[in-house]
């Protein structure tokens, strides 16, 4: 019994650096942004939830980490016109938005990726105009292929929401998503775990951060061109 697991263990080791091999492999962060998770935030329940279970931090530790192993990063970001132009009024979410003291304007500090999570010059950035979702009707799949993308790592904010959209569009679009579930929030605390336990398992590989940088990090003696 005790061979049965271990070798379970192996196999699912290697077919995790597999799914994450970096040329494949794209790290997405979801909302990263000041005005969603920094301390000036629309939205300070939600960013004190990044905080406080250590996402925002873990999202920081991969992408370093992907910059490191040759990882290609991509931000996405909501944000919204002054003048309200093209922006959804269609559910109770984004009239509630629209009525925040911090808005999400094209250009302003809220809409910047928030620290301690580094932007690196070969990062891409994709901003959005409406929607749930930082994949349907963005740019984010047209570059995912162009990328030669196989695997998204989906983290960030929110749990609620923009993550579940992102994952189940990966998923239906043909892609592996692979959920870091220390590297995702959202509100109520217990809610992300209920999330990834009952909805996300089903469609990604949900893994740790470590696990994922253990993935990234190169055999000793070996250098990353």
């Amino acid at each position: 019994m005790a061979g049965d697991s271990e070798e379970a263990t192996v196999t699912r080791s290697e077919r995790l650096r597999e799914q994450l091999a970096p040329d494949g492999t794209v790290l997405l962060t979801v909302e990263c942004q000041e005005g969603v998770v920094g301390p000036v935030s629309a939205l300070p329940e939600l960013a004190a939830a990044a905080r406080a279970s250590g996402a925002l931090r873990n999202v920081a530790r991969l992408a370093a980490a992907a910059h490191a192993a040759g990882v290609q990063v991509l931000h996405a970001v909501a944000e919204r016109r002054p003048d309200g132009r093209g922006a959804n009024r269609n559910a109770r979410l984004f009239r509630a938005a629209a009525r925040l003291p911090v808005q999400q304007h094209t250009g302003s500090a809220a809409v910047r990726i928030a620290p301690p999570i580094e932007v690196a010059e070969q990062d891409l950035v994709v901003r959005r105009l409406h929607g749930l979702s930082p994949i349907a009707g963005t740019d984010v799949d047209a570059l995912l292929r162009n990328l030669g993308c196989r695997t998204l790592v989906v983290t960030g904010v929110s749990a609620n929401v923009a993550i579940p959209n992102a994952v189940f569009d990966a998923v239906n679009l043909g892609y592996t998503a692979v959920v870091p579930g220390d590297a995702i929030a959202g509100v109520p605390a217990d809610y992300t775990p209920a999330m990834i336990r009952h909805t996300l398992a089903l469609v990604a590989t949900v893994t740790t951060t470590d696990e994922v940088l253990g993935c990234w990090k190169a055999p000793r003696g070996v250098s990353r061109a």
